[in-house]
């Protein structure tokens, strides 16, 4: 097991140190770890508010809207359930020392991409590359 690496809690990743260095990676990963920790509490709150909330409505227009909202709770906890699955895939990049680098040219990832969004796998020109071809595709 390797030694954890002190982060000042005030730190964030810079162009002028050395990309993906020790505390960057230790950064992204407590970034990762916490994001999903959220989510993990986030849908727990939910499971417990839908065993709380299975009670027989007796108007249909209530019961109909509450439905309705089940229905809504469960798509973005499928979101989120989704998110978490990449989440641990970039968790698990971390672990390969693959973490921060593009997946098609394998060039550095900005870290202002990855700072906000921690889960890319692309640079940005990459990804928008993709999808301009996703979408030429999609329109056959």
């Amino acid at each position: 097991m390797k030694a954890e690496t002190f982060l000042p809690e005030d730190y964030r990743p810079a162009e002028d140190e050395p990309f993906m260095n020790e505390r960057q990676i230790e950064y992204f990963r407590r970034k990762l770890i916490a994001w999903k920790g959220e989510l993990l509490r986030e849908s727990h709150d939910t499971i417990e508010g839908m065993k709380d909330g299975t009670r027989n409505i007796p108007d249909i227009a209530d019961r109909a809207s509450e439905e309705t909202d089940r229905a809504l709770e469960l798509r973005t906890r499928d979101r989120q359930r989704k998110l978490v699955a990449k989440i641990d895939a970039a968790l698990r990049r971390i672990e390969d020392g693959e973490y921060g680098y593009c997946e098609i040219t394998g060039e550095p990832i900005s870290l202002r991409r990855l700072d906000a969004r921690p889960i890319a796998t692309m640079t940005l020109e990459a990804q928008e590359r993709h999808e301009r071809r996703e979408k030429v595709h999609r329109d056959d």
